[in-house]
């Protein structure tokens, strides 16, 4: 047995002109890139005091990316040593140059002058420093080549250094071309110049070390958390995954980035395929029991059913997950495991709260998550907790003071990300409750910050979920006040930070979806609206099938339009969504106007307003008085309906849409006029007037977000107006601007006081 381990750990293996040796033995190996950076170092030692101060300080910043990452072609390194010091860069190359064209004596001399270094009182390079750890791995891993190993090493040195030669070479023939051939030239020099993509860059390099390999999958993974972006693509980042596990199966890490890489394309079989693997090599290596003693097994164990549960979670597969979860919490509970009960009590909670909505578990799991000392999951606890309580409609003030409690846990503990997501989660609190003044404050909060924190390795944590929120709620906030270029630019943002194959991505899909149908239900284009439908519901069925009924509506299909909203409002009912059930009820409401059952609406409308003001939803609440202002001015009462709407005019125009604020002046215009009946001739000549005063804001409003027919509506009622007041020049101009409208639009009558929208 011994002699068999003995030729794996000393019979090298060649692939692509790189010497190493087995990874289950050897941690590093010396391969050609390697030996040119230890000429790099050899020559920064040499070069001593020569050197200015800027260019040491460029040179150190390049030197720990140098030595981590993997394997690159001579070209590139020495275009990037170039940048720092343009002389050293070709000291380096002569160096190589010398050495590769001349024997093997001469490397072998190389690598004993490296010894030198660390000799004398005051050595170049001190043997516990980052350069000087890489030098004794490579003279340790050098002296451990037999000389068959050493001879090939140096053909792989002479095969590196050859094709840097080539290509240089191919470089000048294409600088002679003329006319057609010099065009064709530069193509090719252009192609070649580009630098190597990380796909490229590895497969020229071969297997990595257990550092470098190390290296790349924490910087993956940290690029994953943080700015998916610039992480390599899903195809790409397995390739490379499945190029590390080919020469080291029972690389744990690896199998785990795998699973990470999986879920960003909701694969399902790889992911679980990937945990199970990462869990398996983490039991067979001994990792966990080295540093936890007999504990280690269990504990793999135990979290493996953990993580288990949280997948199965993640893809809707809520049995699998209970039963994965309770395997779980027994192994934790007979390993007396707080820590882990924790983590299960929390996953426990979502588990349950998809079948009933109890507070208790997420109560007490913030509770004994403060007493173990648990910031991070006590913090997400108090997350979860006011957003259950702001679904149930608890008021805003105690919601904001929980939430001021969990930032003071997230600043003593320097919890970033959770800071991000507590104004998220404010963002969306403001915005449930209609004050879109305070939501766009809270945004504006969490994106000023993103100048003040830059992660290590140039990353910034502006591409997580929270900032996708923030950035969704931003651009339909602008969409709502009819600044709808300014919507599109922020969503072209979000297309960049969160491209279609990003884990975010449906996020501002679905505002997208959402914002384009609005412009084209304001437009009157309910053809284009209806094509939308199917997108919108792709991404959210209850959105989607709310808005297929608004389309129906508006083409006046009544009897299809209310069959859908029945069965929307049975289903929101059951899964307790109060802010859609209002929607709905409003909806349906509008529909027994249409349909000239004004009494009916009329129960409809008090359900609707009672839940909104149960829930706090105060927009809502301010919404559906303005429809009730409406059925008494229907029902003959214009009188009482302008009484009601003073009370609920002021939060439409401070926090309301551009839409429903055109909708407010026009129906307080409206009650003016039915008012104006009974009054004197002189009051009623001021009651007109100030009618069209608050037709004129109206059409304003309807103008900016270029919503025709309600200005058409307006153009008629104003023209009519001015005709009583024998104005016939100003309704001269409205009915010409009315009949252009009315050209452009479908001609199915002009809806006076039997629609409020």
């Amino acid at each position: 047995m011994a002699s068999v381990h003995e030729s794996l750990y000393f019979n090298p293996m060649m692939t692509n002109g790189v010497v190493h040796a087995n990874v289950f033995g050897i941690k590093d190996w010396v391969t050609p890139y390697k030996m040119a950076l230890l000429v790099l170092l050899s020559e920064l030692g040499r070069a001593g005091s020569q050197l200015g101060l800027l260019e040491r300080r460029r040179l150190n910043r390049l030197l720990l990316p140098l030595l981590q990452g993997p394997d690159m072609p001579l070209s590139r390194l020495c275009k990037a040593i170039e940048e720092s010091c343009p002389h050293l860069a070709s000291s380096v190359h002569i160096r190589l140059k010398l050495m590769a064209e001349g024997e093997l004596k001469d490397m072998e001399q190389f690598f004993d002058d490296l010894s030198d270094s660390f000799s004398g009182t005051e050595p170049e390079v001190h043997k516990t420093s980052v350069v000087g750890l890489f030098l004794r791995h490579m003279i340790l891993a050098y002296n451990k080549l037999s000389f068959s190993q050493v001879y090939k090493l140096y053909t792989a040195l002479q095969q590196y250094f050859q094709n840097d030669e080539k290509k240089s070479g191919i470089d000048e023939n294409d600088m002679e071309l003329t006319n057609t051939e010099e065009q064709e030239g530069k193509m090719e020099k252009e192609e070649l110049d580009v630098p190597l993509s990380r796909e490229e860059e590895v497969s020229c390099s071969g297997p990595l070390s257990q550092k470098q390999a190390e290296y790349f999958l924490s910087q993956q993974a940290s690029l994953l958390k943080n700015d998916e972006t610039k992480a390599l693509t899903p195809a790409s980042l397995q390739k490379e995954l499945n190029n590390l596990l080919k020469f080291n199966p029972d690389f744990a890490e690896a199998h785990y980035l795998s699973y990470l890489n999986s879920l960003r394309v909701q694969d399902v079989f790889s992911s679980t395929h990937s945990l199970l693997h990462y869990f398996d090599r983490l039991i067979l290596t001994g990792a966990e029991s080295k540093s936890n003693g007999d504990e280690g097994y269990g504990r793999s164990l135990r979290y493996a059913a953990l993580n288990l549960a949280a997948l199965h979670c993640r893809f809707g597969h809520y049995q699998q997950a209970e039963l994965a979860l309770q395997e779980a919490i027994r192994i934790a509970q007979e390993s007396n495991d707080h820590v882990c009960l924790q983590h299960c009590l929390s996953w426990l909670y979502i588990l349950e709260q998809k079948i009933f909505d109890s507070c208790v578990l997420l109560e007490h799991s913030v509770n004994k998550s403060l007493h173990f000392g648990l910031p991070y999951l006590a913090s997400l606890g108090i997350q979860s907790l006011v957003q259950r309580r702001a679904f149930a409609g608890k008021a805003a003030n105690k919601l904001m003071d929980a939430l001021k409690d969990s930032d003071l846990l997230h600043w003593k503990h320097s919890l970033s990300e959770l800071i991000d997501i507590s104004i998220a989660q404010k963002t969306a609190i403001w915005r449930l409750y209609g004050r879109s003044t305070m939501a766009l404050q809270q945004a504006q909060t969490l994106l000023s910050m993103n100048s003040l924190e830059a992660v290590n390795v140039g990353v910034q944590q502006n591409n997580t979920e929270s900032f996708a929120v923030v950035l969704c709620h931003l651009a339909e906030l602008h969409a709502e006040q009819g600044y709808f270029a300014a919507a599109s630019e922020i969503l072209k943002h979000l297309k960049e930070r969160f491209p279609p194959n990003s884990q975010h991505a449906q996020l501002w899909m679905l505002f997208d979806q959402k914002i384009q149908f609005e412009r084209a239900m304001n437009d009157g284009r309910y053809h284009i609206a209806d094509s939308l439908v199917a997108g919108i519901t792709a991404l959210s069925s209850i959105e989607g099938v709310y808005r297929k009924a608004i389309v129906l509506k508006a083409q006046n299909q009544m009897s299809e339009a209310h069959k859908l909203l029945q069965k929307l409002l049975i289903h929101c009912q059951k899964i307790k969504n109060t802010e859609m059930v209002i929607s709905v009820l409003l909806s349906i409401a509008e529909l027994y106007w249409r349909s000239s059952c004004h009494t009916i609406a009329l129960p409809v409308l008090l359900q609707a307003l009672a839940l909104s003001r149960e829930y706090s939803l105060q927009y809502l609440a301010s919404e559906t008085v303005l429809n009730l202002a409406f059925s008494q001015l229907i029902l003959g009462i214009p009188e009482q309906a302008l009484n009601i709407l003073h009370m609920a005019i002021e939060p439409v125009l401070a926090h309301g849409a551009v839409l429903d604020k055109g909708c407010a002046m026009f129906l307080v215009a409206k009650c003016q006029v039915a008012s104006a009946a009974s009054y004197a001739q002189q009051k009623k000549i001021e009651a007109l007037e100030s009618a069209i005063l608050n037709l004129n804001e109206a059409k304003t409003y309807f103008a900016k977000v270029d919503c025709k027919e309600q200005l058409r509506d307006v153009l008629y009622f104003q023209a009519r107006l001015f005709h009583t007041l024998g104005k016939t020049q100003e309704r001269n101009k409205c009915a010409m601007l009315f009949r252009q409208l009315h050209q452009e639009l479908p001609a199915h009558g002009v809806p006076l006081i039997n629609a409020f929208k």
